[in-house]
C-alpha cells in the first residue's frame, strides 16, 4: 500500500493537480514541495521520526528562480533521497520524453514509474499508482514501443548521417554534395532517396519529418 507521498513539483498548477489525484486515490497523507531542497528536508525529517514516505513523485527539471538550492533537479533529488532511504519508491512526472533517457533511468534502477506530462496524464498517473501499489514498475506503453522499434531496427552510419543532415535543415538534393565532400558513399541523390524510402517503410512512417522526430526522441541524432 502507498499511504504516504511527497510531491516535488515547482509548477503550481501541476502540483495542485497531483495533489487532487492523491485525494481521488484516497492516499492517507500527501505533502508537497516546490523546491528539491524542501522535499529532501521533509523526507529526512520523516525518516528521523520513523514515519518514512512510501513514494516520491518528482519532476526532472526545476526552474531556477534565483533561490539558492543544494539540489537542483529531479535526478539529484532521487539520488540524495535514495542515499538515506533506498527503499522509497520513485515516480517521475515530467515533460521529458526522450525514450533512451527514460529507459536508462529504469536500467539503472533510479525510478520505479514514469508518467509523461501530456494529454491524459492524470489517468496515467492513477495507472502508475495502481501498479506501484501492487509491487510493479510502471513503464508507459508508448515509450516501450518506441524503444523496441529503435532497438530492433539497425540504423547504419550512413542512415544516421543523412537523417541528421535533414534534421539540420539540409534539403534532400543538397545532401549529395555534403557526402561527396566528406567522401561518404553512396552519395547519389537516388541512393539517398531509396534508403530513406526503405527506412520509412520499415518503421511505418509517412514522411521524413516523422522519421527525424523518431530518431531525435530515440537519442540517435
Amino acid at each position: 500500500m502507498i499511504d504516504k507521498v511527497i510531491i516535488a513539483e515547482d509548477q503550481e498548477f501541476a502540483n495542485l493537480s497531483v495533489q487532487k489525484t492523491m485525494e481521488d486515490l484516497k492516499v492517507k497523507q500527501y505533502d508537497y514541495a516546490f523546491y528539491c531542497d524542501d522535499a529532501f528536508a521533509k523526507i529526512q525529517l520523516a525518516q528521523k521520526k520513523g514515519e518514512p514516505y512510501d513514494l516520491l513523485i518528482t519532476d526532472l527539471s526545476f526552474e531556477d528562480d534565483g533561490t539558492p538550492q543544494q539540489i537542483h533537479d529531479g535526478i539529484e533529488l532521487i539520488r540524495a533521497v535514495r542515499s538515506i532511504q533506498p527503499s522509497i519508491l520513485v515516480l517521475i512526472l515530467s515533460g521529458q520524453h526522450r525514450p533512451v533517457d527514460i529507459h536508462n533511468l529504469f536500467e539503472h534502477n533510479e525510478v520505479d514509474a514514469y508518467v509523461r506530462k501530456a494529454r491524459h496524464d492524470v489517468q496515467e498517473l492513477k495507472s502508475a499508482m495502481h501498479a506501484l501499489s501492487k509491487g510493479q514498475r510502471y513503464y508507459p506503453r508508448s515509450l516501450a514501443q518506441q524503444i523496441k522499434r529503435s532497438n530492433t531496427y539497425e540504423f547504419t552510419d550512413f542512415d544516421i548521417t543523412i537523417i541528421r543532415l535533414l534534421n539540420e535543415g539540409y534539403q534532400q538534393n543538397e545532401i549529395p554534395a555534403y557526402l561527396k565532400e566528406h567522401n561518404i558513399k553512396p552519395s547519389s541523390l537516388s541512393s539517398i532517396e531509396k534508403r530513406l524510402n526503405q527506412i520509412r517503410e520499415e518503421l511505418g512512417f509517412l514522411n521524413n519529418q516523422q522519421l527525424m522526430v523518431f530518431c531525435s526522441n530515440a537519442g540517435l541524432l
